[in-house]
């Protein structure tokens, strides 16, 4: 699962830190994650990164070019950003990751002046640097035209002697057109298309897109601009394409304008947006669903995106735990209740419960005896399972689990009553 976090040039790096330390845990053993900062804190956050995730987990500092006009009321035009990415095991990460696909501009680098029935091919150099040779790569090799060449000063042949005469034999090294050149290897568009091309680090406007772009992009949807710094789909699309594949699951942390959604959507994978503000409702929300309509901005052409799907929209309830794993002295009712039955069901709870009884899931009952008040172990106060209190519990007529403070039963007792009895806060956990 990979992980986005577009980190807002004005977002305080300690939050950066605390959001980063939860990230890493949510990390599958292949999956990574992408942090977008702009030139001013992109440094610091480096050093931060690297001490979360080790050194030894950074992949690469990508480029990105967010703009192409320059902007001449500053001392410098700024024009870049960078995408920090770190693996959370880098060897299962180069395995695993994706070439992008050859590119027009590449594809038209190729050629077939020899008529090859293999179809186009651009030639690279038969040469390799002589440090990284071994000595059966210093050889003398003869041209079709009998011109005897050696390897110049510095450099050794890419490959062996007998390799290079049987790349001759199938014609994949070229002479030139007069067979008296210096030796080049030919490479076959048919084969490297099917391999892709390695990503580079600096990522130009006319393949990832800019701001400016995404904010054209957002005018169309909602008929204004509603973003100073947008992502554009083309950005977060070859994310996706080099870090994960049709059906993995993306975290956005901080999904703003609603981007890396869309973006997973159209591409078939499945996602989970995080977002504090207002705009969830206002914009993401409509965003997704004008995606599932077949809106048909940014990515869409280039994957052949039409319509479908769906998503669910979910409101984040009262906070139950805080920093430190422990369950809020002020929770409410219903939050415990709602996170104590998605513990033990992993289902949500519906509506308000306007009694101890949770509900019944697979036959088991579940009750939370709780009145407000963390520690008030009295007998009287609500929060303890006494007889009075078991006797005054909806009724069930099998397994029964209750939560709460304390209770005066004895295990023979709470077998007897087929009673599993949970002790608030220390059976209460955060997963």
């Amino acid at each position: 699962m990979p992980l986005l976090h577009w980190l807002n040039k004005d977002e305080a790096l300690n939050t950066a830190r605390h959001v980063s330390y939860r990230l890493r845990e949510l990390l599958a053993e292949d999956g990574s994650i992408w942090v977008s900062i702009d030139d001013g804190e992109g440094h610091y956050l480096k050093v931060m990164l690297d001490e979360i995730f080790g050194r030894q987990s950074f992949v690469a500092s990508i480029i990105w070019e967010k703009r192409k006009t320059r902007e001449n009321r500053r001392v410098f035009s700024f024009n870049h950003d960078y995408v920090l990415l770190y693996a959370k095991n880098k060897t299962i990460f180069d395995k695993t990751r994706n070439a992008l696909p050859i590119s027009d501009e590449i594809k038209a680098r190729y050629k077939n002046p020899d008529d090859d029935p293999r179809g186009d091919w651009q030639s690279i150099s038969a040469l390799a640097q002589a440090g990284h040779g071994t000595p059966n790569q210093f050889y003398e090799f003869k041209t079709p035209t009998g011109r005897v060449i050696s390897p110049p000063p510095g450099n050794c042949w890419r490959y062996t002697k007998e390799r290079m005469l049987r790349e001759v034999v199938d014609k994949r090294i070229w002479f030139g057109k007069d067979g008296n050149n210096v030796p080049r290897i030919k490479k076959f568009l048919s084969e490297s298309a099917s391999k892709g091309v390695t990503p580079e680090t600096i990522w130009k406007a006319d393949v990832a897109g800019t701001t400016d772009s995404a904010k054209k992009h957002i005018t169309q949807i909602f008929g204004k601009s509603i973003f100073d710094t947008p992502k554009p789909e083309e950005l977060l699309g070859l994310v996706l394409r080099i870090a994960t594949n049709p059906g993995d699951l993306v975290l956005d942390s901080f999904l703003g304008s609603g981007t890396t959604a869309a973006v997973a959507h159209k591409m078939g994978r499945r996602y989970i947006g995080v977002e504090m503000g207002d705009h969830a409702v206002t914009h993401c929300q409509p965003r997704l669903k004008k995606v599932i309509e077949g809106e048909q901005g940014g990515i869409s052409k280039a994957v052949e995106w039409q319509s479908g799907g769906g998503f669910r929209f979910y409101r984040l309830g009262e906070t139950v735990f805080d920093e430190f794993g422990t369950i809020k002295t002020d929770i409410g009712f219903h939050a415990l209740a709602a996170h104590i039955w998605f513990m033990e069901t992993r289902l949500p709870l519906v509506g308000k419960v306007k009694s101890p009884l949770l509900g019944v899931h697979q036959g088991t009952a579940y009750y939370l005896l709780y009145n407000g008040i963390l520690g008030d172990r009295r007998p009287q106060g609500g929060n303890v399972l006494t007889g009075a209190v078991l006797k005054s519990l909806p009724a069930h007529d099998g397994p029964r689990v209750v939560y709460g403070e304390t209770t005066r039963f004895g295990s023979a007792r709470l077998d007897a009553e087929c009673v599993t009895f949970k002790q608030i806060p220390y059976d209460v956990r955060t997963r």
